[in-house]
């Protein structure tokens, strides 16, 4: 269908390639992405320098700068790629039988994968009802046809990320599960490119082939190009069901069209009327609302337009004479920006109330290119203090002036053909010419006769077509029109009873004002490429008199015919119908594609099943042109609305001036000296989903997705440490079986399942964000950076303890269960290597694999453990910033722990020893209340009653240390009397300011108590020994 123009798709972001292996004579591989194995060489050499410099700068007690994370990420460099090459048949099973490569590769992680999905069917609804886990329930949407005349953009991969996330949890959860893909034909904007084609390559008009011959060309042309976007939407890993793939113009749907068309004729809802049209005349049709342009212009602008000669100025007022008859010397200066349009006027009309021309009332002017006598004419809607307060009336050209027009009765008269030129009735003098030439004769007419009264800047808004880039002109055209008024009402007041529900609900105030505002419905194309309207003109009944153009509307030109015979009395055969040559709006056929993809109008099992849809998810820009049209035609047609839920969702287009534009180019040349990097598909799922988008505008940075791909690589390589873990004998126990024997193993299982619970909160609420920071934080901090650590030095005790396998195995099992509808190349290539649980058949693919729930995983879940640990990690926190404070960098110093409260040392004897391995520290012991700690130990306090104390005594120099931390406290003294300096400001600067002098002013105070301890030791041992 029409979609907005967004950010290219086809950026190296990420790699669109098919899923399918090729083989090679290596079962594994490597490729540099730029310079091959040198590359790789010469940044394993640059990892070590940097180790080397980092190590001889922590030994000589050079203090590194705290940095947000922003700041301290590392740079991207290029990466080796990892390629798959066993040797695998398309649609057949990966080989996964092999070792993990040491990193993560997009390119190997998801070759393979998706044919293998679609040829066992774990996509269709069928499929799913044989699943153990089966619910009963349907769950059904459609795809956004994109439009077939190219390749995706960024947009459509933030739509289909989201859907395939919701798609996927049903699917796993058990729902039987119908995601309908199909493509749209794009009328305009698809004939404009295979014009542009058959110009370039054969030097041939669209007009110098028959409509067959044309119509012929495109469909070739739809065969060789609508493939790509079908292989972008498999590389995004859309889990569509491609058996049911649905395009705007094949059979099943021209029927549904044609049938459409009919039962709103015969309801009196379509009508064909002589009205105003947006009109493109360089593509001779009539365009719709969304693709016109509207294009601010400060002042005076210049502007190449096809078929016009000479670039054209707009942005300018022209003040033009119009005498008034009788009196010679008196006149009314009207202001036009669209002096071509001058012949066509028929009145000038001021505010009745205006007293510069209430002695003119009812007076003729003189036209100043025809001389003929115009009325002036008094209308409220004129606003006396625009310009002179008078303005010229052009029905014919002006939507404004045909309502004002209908209402005085005035003829209009239409000076501008359908190809852009003049027509008979602006004389000869200008008839044929271009009307943007005829412009420039009009105006030296004006000057030779004396009525030019000036020209000026003047701000505006010039309407663009999108698709040729010339100026839309307002044109007279009997066209057909759906009446939206009725149906627009029931779509109004379905939302209003909450029957229709949009999300975000700010969206509710922008329905009804467009639906009571709503006007008919121009649905005829003057195109070739689409669904030619099933209406035919009866010939014989147009030549009789004065009657009117006889139309009749069939599903069939015998059913037409037969339509005539009755309406004319005559004999069917006698009759000469001929078929209207314009196709309809592409808007009418995407408006029909929930229930025209499911077999409508017959009643077929899909349409009975997954009718109405469970859920509509497209962008923000689609709610009036698509969904609005959907749930009226939809209501109207089938009795049903189509969907009871919207989601809306919005990317920002690019917003920067050109000046903007060169600097961020310099910056993210800065930043990505080797160009953009391919972080694969599911970093970019990943990011977008991440972002919340419904309802607030998303700006997508290349930074975002490179950290999800820097995510992967965290999850890629937590992976390979508990598959080494597990090693080959091991089995695993039953979930419900696994009993925690350690404190440990207890918390991170607990996590586990309040990850579970918060995964499943926000699918339920559709809120993807809260899922993707969960899982986020589930397997980068808790289990990553927490658990893996923790337990790493309980796997070597002898002998091994059973439970933290276990443990570790239902961590992977369950956390790439919580994943893969985010990331499902990465969760299935995982997965599929960990160890089968005994008993009972596993599923074949995580994709149709039980979702964990919430209330399975209960017995795991405790709170007050958690906020147990958490006290544990405040403590492994105040470690880790002794060291550093102290610059401690091989030494496990002693540490001891203090409090006040005789409850609280038990808190922490259950995890003396992830204690002092994640504070990298020595032995853990406790000192008792009211007890001094031993002179030279470090302290710090981790709130009113609990005290840490670190060995320094024979670990560090103090004299060495002390002058370091010296100049450490000189440079952030500066710092803070810097910001002390400045005059206090408000707003977001000031609480910024206020915050970084809360922050310099806590580190200066860690300085001072850490050169008060360094001074103690010095005192008490001048020379110590060194670790």
């Amino acid at each position: 269908m029409p979609h907005m123009p967004l950010a290219s798709f086809r950026s190296p972001l990420w790699a669109l390639r098919p899923s399918q292996a090729f083989p090679r004579s290596h079962p594994l591989s490597t490729q540099s992405e730029i310079h091959g194995s040198s590359l790789s060489r010469r940044n394993h050499e640059a990892k070590r320098k940097r180790q080397r410099e980092k190590q001889a700068a922590l030994e000589a007690g050079i203090a590194l700068k705290s940095k947000s994370p922003a700041e301290s990420s590392k740079a991207w460099t290029p990466k080796e790629v990892v390629l798959y090459e066993i040797p695998t048949e398309h649609g057949e099973k990966k080989d996964v039988s092999g070792v993990l490569p040491p990193a993560y590769s997009p390119r190997y992680v998801e070759a393979a994968w998706y044919s293998w999905w679609v040829r066992e069917g774990f996509f269709k609804p069928e499929y799913q009802t044989r699943l153990p886990q089966a619910t009963g329930e349907t769950f059904s949407m459609c795809i956004p046809p994109p439009n077939v005349t190219g390749s995706l953009h960024i947009g459509h991969a933030l739509t289909v990320a989201i859907q395939d996330a919701l798609v996927r949890w049903h699917r796993m959860c058990g729902d039987q599960v119908l995601w309908v893909p199909g493509s749209d034909h794009a009328g305009i904007a698809t004939q404009a490119m295979v014009e542009k084609q058959l110009w370039k390559e054969r030097g041939v008009r669209r007009h110098e082939l028959s409509r067959e011959d044309f119509l012929r060309e495109v469909w070739k042309w739809k065969e060789e190009k609508g493939g790509e976007i079908c292989k972008q939407l498999q590389a995004l890993g859309a889990s569509l069901d491609w058996d049911r793939e649905c395009f705007t113009m094949d059979a099943g749907s021209s029927v549904a069209v044609t049938e459409a068309f009919v039962r709103l004729y015969e309801a009196g809802l379509l009508y064909r009327n002589q009205q105003l049209v947006n009109w493109s005349c360089a593509l001779r049709s009539a365009i719709s609302d969304i693709e016109v342009e509207s294009r601010p212009l400060p002042g005076r602008t210049e502007l190449r337009l096809p078929g016009c000669p000479t670039p054209v100025s707009f942005g300018l007022l022209v003040s033009v004479a119009f005498p008034v008859d009788g009196e010679p010397d008196t006149e009314i200066v009207v202001g036009t920006t669209r002096p071509e349009t001058l012949p066509g006027d028929v009145a000038v009309a001021v505010h009745p109330d205006d007293s510069r021309y209430t002695h003119l009332h009812g007076r003729q002017l003189r036209h100043p290119l025809t001389g003929q006598l115009l009325p002036l004419i008094t209308d409220s809607a004129v606003h006396p203090h625009v310009g002179t307060g008078a303005v010229k009336v052009t029905p014919a050209h002006s939507p404004a002036d045909a309502e004002l027009g209908v209402r005085h009765g005035l003829s209009p008269l239409s000076v501008i053909k359908e190809d852009g030129t003049m027509t008979s009735l602006c004389g000869d003098w200008l008839q044929g010419l271009h009307r943007f030439v005829a412009r420039e004769k009009i105006m030296s007419a004006l000057r030779e006769r004396g009525l030019f009264r000036g020209l000026q800047n003047h701000p505006m808004v010039l309407p663009i077509c999108s698709r040729s880039g010339d100026v839309v002109e307002y044109l007279l055209k009997s066209q057909w029109f759906v009446r939206c008024q009725e149906m627009g009402d029931r779509a109004a007041q379905a939302v209003e009873s909450g029957a229709l529900e949009l999300s975000p609900s700010f969206h509710q105030k922008n329905w009804q004002h467009w639906f009571s505002h709503i006007g008919d419905w121009c649905v005829s194309r003057q195109l070739w490429w689409g669904h030619q309207i099933p209406a035919y003109l009866v010939i014989e009944e147009q030549t009789k008199g004065d009657r009117e153009d006889c139309w009749v509307v069939g599903r069939t030109e015998a059913e037409a015919r037969k339509i005539a015979s009755e309406l004319t009395g005559r004999p069917a055969a006698e009759l000469t119908l001929q078929r209207d040559p314009d196709v309809l709006d592409t808007w009418f056929s995407s408006a029909l594609f929930p229930f025209a993809a499911l077999g409508w109008p017959q009643e077929t099992p899909d349409l009975t099943r997954f009718y109405p849809l469970s859920l509509l998810e497209t962008g923000s820009d689609l709610l009036f042109f698509w969904v609005g049209r959907m749930v009226m035609l939809g209501t109207q047609l089938t009795g049903q609305l189509p969907f009871s839920k919207v989601l809306q969702e919005k990317l920002r287009d690019g917003n920067l001036d050109s000046t903007e534009l060169v600097i961020a180019a310099a910056t993210q040349r800065k930043d990505f000296p080797h160009g953009i990097p391919e972080c694969g598909t599911d970093a970019l799922r990943f990011t977008l989903c991440s972002h919340g988008a419904l309802g607030s505008d998303l700006h997508l940075s290349v930074s975002e997705v490179l950290s999800s791909r820097h995510f992967c690589n965290k999850i890629w390589n937590a992976l390979r440490f508990i598959l080494n873990a597990l090693g080959e004998e091991f089995i695993p126990q039953p979930a419900e079986e696994l009993s925690p024997s350690s404190p440990m193993d207890a918390w991170i299982l607990s996590r586990l399942a309040h990850t579970t619970q918060e995964c499943e909160r926000g699918f339920l609420a559709r809120e993807l964000s809260l899922i993707t920071h969960a899982l986020h934080h589930f397997w980068l901090h808790n289990l990553c950076d927490v658990y893996l650590e923790a337990v790493k030095p309980v796997l070597l005790h002898s002998p091994r303890p059973r439970a933290p396998p276990q443990v570790l195995f239902s961590c992977a099992d369950i956390g790439l269960r919580l994943l893969a509808p985010l990331m499902p190349f990465l969760a299935e290539e995982l997965w599929q290597r960990l160890p089968p649980r005994p008993g009972g058949p596993s599923a074949p693919s995580i994709s149709v694999a039980p979702y964990p729930t919430a209330c399975s995983l209960e017995h795991w879940h405790q709170p007050e453990l958690e906020q147990r640990f958490s006290r544990v990690q405040e403590a492994v926190q105040a470690l880790r910033a002794l060291r550093a404070t102290y610059q401690l960098t091989k030494a496990r110093p002693r540490v001891l722990l203090q409090s006040s409260e005789p409850g609280e040392q038990g808190l922490f004897e259950a995890f003396l020893e992830p204690l002092s391995t994640l504070g990298h520290c020595g032995a853990v012991g406790f000192l008792p209340p009211g007890v001094l700690a031993p002179s030279g130990w470090a302290q710090a306090s981790l709130n009113d009653t609990i005290q840490v104390y670190m060995e320094l005594q024979g670990l560090v120099d103090p004299q060495t240390h002390l002058s370091l931390l010296a100049a450490r406290r000189h440079k952030l003294q500066r710092q803070l009397d810097g910001l002390m300096a400045w005059t206090p400001s408000e707003g977001e600067a000031e609480t910024k300011r206020q915050q970084r002098l809360s922050s310099l002013q806590l580190e200066l105070s860690k300085l001072d108590k850490a050169a008060s301890h360094l001074q103690q030791l010095m005192d008490a041992c001048p020379s110590p020994r060194e670790l």
